[in-house]
């Protein structure tokens, strides 16, 4: 960079990426110092070397930024693991191919791993067969990038997803969103008609005699009395 710079002449870039051909170092310094900026060689073994005018600070935050970014795709891959046996039945190879596919569509790298167990050591064959056809089975999203391989009483098999792994998961539909209820307004009843009961017919309240009326009958009956009394003499 700048001054450290042993070549007499350099293939000069400008800080747009056009080429300036062939020019002395001393010269793409000069260049270099007019825009504020440093000489860089960025190809120290073409003949002449390469050298490009450009902001080193902005150029070396850069090139961290990408580190970083790599650094951090590199760990999003996890190693994740499948334990099988070798007498394992259909029903749940198939849960495990299952599983197996649902890691690789993640974008993570499978272990699959087999333990042998007491008279299963003296048939490694077929734990080899079951893992070749579990390879079989997945070959359009995984690469084998390690080939089964007994280690003891264990058989190991690493897979690495496809690029097209992803693609081809099953997109998982989002739960649609539960529709408003519409409350009815309920309006108060209203009552029932009451049947008007039947009409009777109103007897009047009997009126009490007057004094001079009462008068009369009591002397009406006394003089009854009286021609009663001189018929009977």
């Amino acid at each position: 960079m700048n001054e450290r710079i042993r070549a007499r002449e350099v293939r000069l870039i400008d800080e747009n990426g056009a080429q300036l051909g062939i020019v002395p170092v001393q010269q793409a310094l000069q260049l270099a110092r007019q825009q504020n900026m440093d000489l860089i060689e960025v190809a120290p073994g073409a003949q002449p070397p390469v050298c490009r005018i450009m902001d080193f600070g902005k150029h070396k935050y850069q090139m961290q930024k990408k580190e970083r970014e790599a650094h951090k795709k590199a760990h999003a891959s996890e190693m994740r693991l499948i334990r099988l046996k070798p007498q394992i039945d259909k029903h749940d190879l198939e849960i495990k191919t299952k599983k197996l596919r649902e890691m690789l569509a993640e974008g993570d790298k499978v272990r699959i791993q087999l333990r042998f167990r007491g008279r299963e050591m003296s048939r490694p064959h077929l734990g080899m067969e079951l893992l070749n056809g579990i390879a079989a089975g997945v070959a359009e999203i995984a690469t084998v990038e390690s080939f089964p391989r007994l280690e003891g009483r264990m058989m190991n098999m690493l897979l690495s997803p496809k690029p097209s792994a992803r693609a081809a998961a099953p997109k998982k539909e989002k739960p649609a969103a539960p529709k408003p209820e519409t409350v009815e307004s309920k309006e108060p009843a209203a009552p029932a008609p009451v049947a008007a009961a039947p009409s009777q017919p109103v007897t009047p309240a009997p009126q009490p005699a007057s004094p001079e009326l009462v008068k009369e009958e009591l002397y009406a009956k006394q003089a009854e009395d009286a021609e009663d009394g001189g018929e009977a003499g």
